[in-house]
């Protein structure tokens, strides 16, 4: 079994490959052809919206059909949406509202294979004689780790092939890991099934969350940092890049670096995290994490100054979605596990179609440097909860889930 956990990890690493290769190559494309940050900011959100509901209303058909058929089906179905793109383009042409709807799409069916591959992990890592915490730490790892190569790849890869181009590699890594997982992983025994109907299951997932105050806080928190990462991400650096810069390789690096820093982060966490005191660790590397990089690029720093900051607020980082993901497999019943997940993915992404349109209207108002200001006090206030509220205590104490 230790053979079908590696195949899961690798089959997560292609896919978020993937999906870094898109996230650099579309911002750029529509900066090449249209030249407005508020058009940037709108594809933006066509490729944010679908994650939220795909996310809320696809994990209880994620329970009903089974984790590892829809991991399959949905980079299956993924790759199909995003080779269309670079093909429409190259032949019978790529309208700017056809490209937002192939976005969207792309992203609808994207988002249950994340959702299964996750809920899959404690399974397959349990089988495997894994530790949890090395296991989400492992998980995370990857995921971090093929977006530090991804970003300065695709920013490499939009220099020597162009954007759209580079939209016919993302499609092929997501038909690659959907080979994977239907190759290499078995089917997931899931335990008891509750009753009921798609509605009271989809309730069932949100009434537990809604009752677990410290899920539904570190929820919150993930929710605005989402909203700020999203406009930071797909539109602030893009026009970093090219008004500061004016090298698309600098939108890769910062990326890239912030990536490898959050791969290092996490390797340290897997290695010491069960000897950390959780809570204040949540809270100093979700600090850490946000503010200093965007800080810097808002004071004006040098680049190579501005990489550095970067890659120690991914440092910080890595340790972030490990914790979250021991709490989620702590506190959460199999039998409810994706449905919560996924009510947790949905709320967490909420923000993040108004992330792009958010970062792109206000640099359209103020400008670059004093919207980067505006980002990085918001991400000051958000990382204050798990410093004062008294939910958060119980962090240091995760309570084991019904099975």
């Amino acid at each position: 079994m230790r053979r079908a956990f590696i195949t899961l990890l690798a089959a997560n690493a292609l896919s978020v490959t993937g999906t870094m290769l898109c996230l650099l190559a579309v911002p750029w494309f529509v900066l090449e052809t249209t030249g407005s940050p508020v058009l940037t900011g709108l594809a933006s959100f066509a490729t944010t919206l679908p994650i939220v509901i795909s996310a809320a209303f696809g994990s209880t058909m994620v329970d009903r059909l089974g984790f590892r058929p829809v991991s399959v089906l949905s980079d299956l179905v993924s790759g199909l949406i995003v080779l269309a793109v670079p093909v429409l383009f190259l032949t019978t042409g790529l309208s700017y509202p056809l490209l937002l709807a192939l976005l969207f799409l792309r992203w609808l069916a994207a988002t249950p294979g994340e959702t299964a591959r996750k809920a899959m992990l404690p399974d397959l890592a349990t089988a495997a004689g894994v530790r949890i915490e090395r296991a989400t730490s492992a998980y995370d790892g990857v995921h971090r780790g093929a977006a530090m190569v991804g970003a300065p790849l695709a920013g490499v890869l939009i220099l020597w092939l162009g954007p759209s181009m580079l939209l016919l590699v993302d499609g092929v890594t997501f038909l690659l890991s959907a080979a994977l997982v239907a190759a290499g992983v078995p089917r997931v025994k899931r335990g008891r099934r509750d009753s009921g109907g798609y509605a009271s299951k989809l309730r069932a997932g949100l009434a537990f969350l809604w009752r677990d105050r410290l899920q539904l806080s570190a929820t919150a928190m993930i929710v605005v940092v989402n909203l700020l990462d999203t406009g930071v991400t797909q539109v602030l650096l893009a026009l970093y890049a090219r008004e500061v810069t004016g090298d698309p390789r600098a939108f890769g690096l910062l990326t890239g670096v912030l990536g490898a820093g959050a791969v290092a982060g996490t390797i340290v966490y897997g290695t010491a995290g069960d000897r950390l005191p959780m809570r204040l660790t949540y809270g100093w590397c979700f600090l850490l994490a946000g503010v200093p990089r965007v800080l810097v690029l808002a004071m004006g720093a040098p680049f190579p100054a501005a990489l550095a900051v970067t890659a120690m607020s991914g440092f910080a980082a890595g340790a972030i979605n490990p914790i979250l993901g021991i709490l989620q497999y702590g506190r959460i019943p199999v039998p409810l596990r994706a449905r919560v997940i996924g009510a947790m993915t949905a709320a967490a992404y909420a923000g993040m179609p108004l992330g792009g349109l958010l970062a792109g209207s206000l640099t359209a108002v103020i400008g670059l440097g004093a919207t980067l200001f505006v980002f990085t006090g918001v991400y000051l206030l958000i990382s204050v909860p798990p410093f004062v509220c008294r939910a958060w205590r119980e962090l240091d104490r995760p309570q084991p889930a019904d099975v």
